[in-house]
């Protein structure tokens, strides 16, 4: 094989990844128009159409997402292999990718790796705040934190935090001139703030439990967020109830700002784990970030 067909599968590759010839062309330094020669003496080389082009999207044929599953792997393979050798030859260095949400973020992981920045100068750390499911292969990330029952079990999972539950919380002012709810299905009289869930598009049902009876309930409201964080702000507002992580508004609830109800309704979930892929070598930078992601929790 020529290096000519190497250049020109790994220009593909980031095209379809991409799914932009102009962010493709940033990322690789070169000029659209060369990177779109490229992907076409490739198409005719190996006589089939590889991506599928239109005026806004550019998106892998069926032939070009066979070719992808077979480039990624290698190149990604021969990547980790070279980051391992120079990374090898002096202190952790490099750029490590994670996805994770943001309660994970802000609760577990922030607090765990703010210390790694100073002992570590040239480790770089882009947290990627996504609260649906990435997948952290294609999209290219190092790890993702998620909770244990939502792994793949061709992942390596670590735990690294406590099990949690969600609270239902309002502000003192929200009660004024409305009774508190006293089970999940008075929620219907609410105001109610929802959260989207961002890779099904769909809303998060509140998962509620007592007595070994289960409960989803479907809210209504004038807000919708993506992020706990907004409509924990939304909450303190006065401008709704919300069901949120209890490490979240443990402090307002103590002092007062916030009133949390349906205590006796809210259920645990399992811990915070830490994955990435099993068939992947780890550059020292990620050794070094998932030490102090597994060291024991003090929250």
């Amino acid at each position: 094989m020529r290096r000519q067909d190497i250049n020109e599968m790994l220009w593909f590759m980031e095209v379809a990844q991409e799914r932009s010839f102009t962010k493709a062309a940033a990322k690789l330094g070169t000029s659209q128009s060369n990177l779109s020669h490229a992907v076409k003496q490739l198409e005719l080389r190996l006589g089939v159409r590889l991506l599928s082009r239109t005026t806004r999207n550019v998106a892998p044929t069926e032939a070009g997402e066979r070719l992808l599953r077979t480039l990624v792997p290698h190149f990604n393979d021969i990547e980790n292999e070279v980051v391992a050798l120079m990374a090898s030859q002096s202190r952790p260095s490099g750029t490590v990718r994670i996805t994770l949400s943001d309660h994970a973020l802000e609760w577990i992981v922030w607090p765990k790796l703010r210390p790694v920045l100073a002992d570590y100068p040239e480790i770089k750390l882009e947290l990627n705040i996504d609260n649906g499911f990435t997948n952290i292969v294609e999209e290219r990330f190092d790890a993702g934190v998620r909770l244990g029952e939502s792994l793949d079990k061709d992942m390596i999972a670590v735990r690294i935090g406590p099990d949690w539950r969600l609270v239902a919380v309002a502000s003192p002012a929200y009660f004024q001139d409305k009774a508190p709810p006293e089970t999940p299905q008075d929620l219907v009289a609410h105001n109610c703030i929802n959260h989207r869930q961002s890779r099904s598009g769909g809303l998060y049902a509140w998962e509620f439990s007592k007595d070994g009876r289960d409960l989803r309930v479907r809210v209504d409201g004038q807000l919708t967020f993506n992020s706990s964080i907004a409509m924990i702000d939304a909450t303190l507002s006065g401008l709704g109830l919300a069901y949120v992580p209890e490490s979240l508004v443990a402090n307002h609830v103590a002092s007062g700002r916030l009133v949390q109800v349906l205590e006796d309704w809210s259920p645990m979930f399992s811990g915070y784990y830490l994955y990435y892929p099993s068939k992947r070598q780890n550059s020292p930078a990620f050794s070094v970030v998932a030490k102090a992601l597994k060291a024991p929790t003090s929250v």
